[in-house]
Order: structure tokens, then C-alpha cells, then sequence
């Protein structure tokens, strides 16, 4: 329930070719930057690099007030709002909104991602349409800074990595200042409530309130 292919529609980002080469999502985050370095001279003429390494497009908005570091790719039709952080290593597609005092590394966004106001994203891919509400922030690294494990039920799934934040399918809305803990994957159509801590695997489909409690988004 959790491979790329069950969660994205690899249709709606320059990165699918990129993603198809993985079964599990997290397995891509370590390619990010040399990706974003391969595609970025390819863009065509429509992209301008306006620093080294920072590709933006010629229809996206970007506030005088905003940080970006290389490298980077801004879609078409996105804006990147004030006091915006943007680390590095951050691949956003057409029409997202990165907001106020959002911060963003390591990432891949899908076209129509918003994380409009006061998000932290880090090591992350946020699928198609999908939206974090005000001060949801995905956490991305243990406190005893151990490698990541993915918790499915009775299954755990190694990652290998010390860092890993959250993948979130298409269309997955997360309410403000809930908290996804490393290694949290939520399925495509989800929802979860506001203040909610979330760990492990959300079933696509579902709606996670903030008592744990899990319900069929048609119930």
C-alpha cells in the first residue's frame, strides 16, 4: 500500500521517470540533488537559472524576502512566498504554494503541493494536491539518531538512512500543527486532524483524528 506506484501518480512531476526506478518511496531521497543537477540544464527556455544550481520558471513568484539555496527547481505557476526557506536539494512542480516562514531541503514536491504557512519539510515527498495546514511539520530523524524504520502494523521496513520525514500520497490533506513523525506514509485521499501526532502507515482512504482513532473516509 505504500510503493511509490501505490501512492503517486507519477504524472504529475518531472521526477517520475526518476521515482519509477525505486519500489519505495524513501529509497529516492538520497538522489534528489544530482537529480535536480541532471534535469535542471534541460528545462528549456521557459527556466531561468538565477543563481548556480537554482532553476526557476518564468511564471513562478518568488517574495524579495525568501532564501534559496541550490539546488533547486521552481516549477511553473508556483509561489514561493516571504521568509521562505528553501535549503537545498528541492524539486517543486507546477502551481504550489511554499508559504510564510515555510521551510523546505532535501524534498520533492509534486505538482500542486501546499505548505503555506510556518511548515517544516525535510527529506520528504509530498504527492499531488496534497496540503499541510498551518505549522504541520514533518520530523525527520530519530532523537537517538538512529537509521529509520518504517512500522506497518507487525512489519518494520529498514531504510538505512538517519533521515527520513514523511511521504504523503496524492490529494492528502494534514491539519494544522499535526506532527508526522520520521518514517510516516500516509496513502492517497487521506486525512489527518489537526494536532495529531502520526506515526508509521495511514491507509489510503482514511481519516486519523487526533485520538488515534482511525475511520473510512466513507463512513
Amino acid at each position: 500500500m505504500y510503493t511509490i506506484k501505490d501512492i503517486f501518480d507519477l504524472n504529475h512531476t518531472i521526477a517520475g521517470d526518476y521515482l519509477l526506478s525505486f519500489v519505495y518511496p524513501w529509497e529516492a531521497l538520497d538522489g534528489i540533488e544530482a537529480l535536480i543537477l541532471s534535469l535542471g540544464p534541460s528545462l528549456g527556455e521557459d527556466y531561468k537559472e538565477v543563481m548556480k544550481g537554482v532553476w526557476v520558471h518564468r511564471s513562478a513568484v518568488i517574495a524579495p524576502s525568501a532564501s534559496i539555496s541550490g539546488p533547486c527547481i521552481i516549477g511553473e505557476g508556483t509561489e514561493v512566498r516571504h521568509c521562505a526557506f528553501i535549503r537545498g536539494s528541492v524539486l517543486a512542480g507546477k502551481n504550489c504554494v511554499i508559504g510564510n516562514s515555510t521551510e523546505v531541503k532535501n524534498s520533492i514536491l509534486f505538482d500542486r503541493v501546499e505548505i503555506p504557512h510556518f511548515n517544516y519539510v525535510g527529506d520528504s515527498i509530498l504527492g499531488y494536491c496534497s496540503h499541510m495546514g498551518a505549522g504541520a511539520i514533518t520530523s525527520n530523524i530519530r532523537s537517538d539518531r538512529k537509521n529509520i524504520v518504517i512500522h506497518d502494523g507487525g512489519k518494520d521496513y529498514e531504510t538505512l538512512r538517519l533521515k527520513v520525514g514523511a511521504m504523503l500520497g496524492d490529494h492528502v490533506e494534514v491539519g494544522c500543527s499535526a506532527v508526522l513523525n520520521p518514517g510516516t506514509i500516509i496513502g492517497r485521499n487521506s486525512r489527518v486532524y489537526p494536532l495529531t501526532l502520526v506515526r508509521g502507515v495511514v491507509p489510503g482512504n482514511f481519516i486519523l483524528r487526533n485520538d488515534g482513532e482511525l475511520r473510512d473516509i466513507l463512513y
